[in-house]
């Protein structure tokens, strides 16, 4: 599953990080033609974060997790 994402604040990167965490698959952030682990705040602060990103989620996130990702979403 795929989502377009924005993480513009330092707040947001940190919760963000805290949500995904609990998803117990894979999930990526795109931005480009770079790929980084979306549970790695490191590398998303790697990201260019003033553009949208996409999120690649493996495995079935469940209503939950998608609930509360909406607030991300763009």
């Amino acid at each position: 599953m795929k989502l377009t994402i924005s993480l513009d604040t330092i707040d947001k990167v940190k919760n963000f990080v805290n949500v995904i965490f609990r998803f117990p698959g894979d999930a990526d952030l795109i931005s480009g033609r770079y790929t980084v682990d979306a549970k790695s705040i490191m590398g998303i602060f790697s990201l260019d974060l003033s553009q949208p990103l996409t999120l690649e989620l493996r495995g079935e996130p469940g209503e939950a997790l998608l609930s509360e990702l909406r607030r991300y979403c763009v």
